[in-house]
């Protein structure tokens, strides 16, 4: 051991991380704050470190869970203490979130699992900084075939071409889509330009046989249905 270096903080974060092990065995995530349960998660990527102060740093510079898991690597690490491999780490995180969502929405029609693919949807959209254009493709069953980002834009606009993405699903045997995008400014309120395209493409949809179920905009604290909104 180097000459000087104390070792009694690290046996008092130890004593914090086994108490902190210990409710969560106990009791679950109902036990812990979103912080709390932060922390732990780090507690494998930083072996040796009081990471509480890190964990509340995160929520407050991204705003939520889902805002710290949504971020990018290069974001996360402009928090001080976030090494690239605790920024992997985070990542690793969301992407096995991702794909569990993801395999729930498999698993029947995604007609009758409405609230699962708005999370699915909301998880891997909701903290983009740029307009993402997502399909999702779905046989005569309702049941998803691909699932697919068709165009990434700018902060405020995605092309989208409506004869491209028919074109698509009749290559992929699709029978019915589900059209989802992102607004990076948060608010979900589709734009006159939302609409227009949304309406283009269900009647080039509909010409070649293909429904279009919704239109889904995904903002970081909600979402609206074109459908439920009386605009398609």
């Amino acid at each position: 051991m180097p000459k000087g270096e104390k070792i009694t903080p690290e046996i008092s974060h130890d004593g914090h991380r086994d108490r902190l092990r210990g409710r969560f065995i106990r009791s679950g995530t109902g036990a812990l704050e979103d912080y709390e349960l932060l922390e732990l998660a780090l507690f494998s990527a930083i072996p040796r470190r009081d990471v509480k102060p890190l964990a509340k740093q995160l929520l407050v510079r991204f705003g939520s869970m889902c805002g710290v898991l949504g971020a990018t690597v290069d974001d996360l690490q402009t928090v001080k203490g976030i090494s690239e491999n605790t920024a992997v780490f985070i990542k690793t995180i969301h992407a096995l979130q991702l794909r569990t969502l993801s395999e729930e929405i498999k698993e029947k029609p995604i007609l009758t699992s409405w609230q699962k693919l708005i999370d699915y949807c909301h998880a891997a959209m909701a903290h983009e900084k740029r307009e993402h254009f997502r399909v999702l493709f779905l046989n005569k069953k309702n049941q998803l075939i691909a699932d697919e980002v068709q165009q990434v834009g700018t902060i405020d606009h995605v092309p989208v071409y409506p004869r491209e993405v028919v074109k698509h699903a009749l290559d992929l045997g699709a029978t019915a889509m589900i059209l989802v995008h992102n607004h990076p400014s948060g608010d979900p309120t589709p734009s006159d330009g939302d609409i227009t395209m949304t309406r283009e493409l269900v009647k080039a949809a509909k010409a070649m046989d293909v429904m279009v179920h919704d239109h889904i905009i995904i903002g970081k604290s909600g979402h609206t249905s074109f459908k439920a909104m009386g605009l398609m």
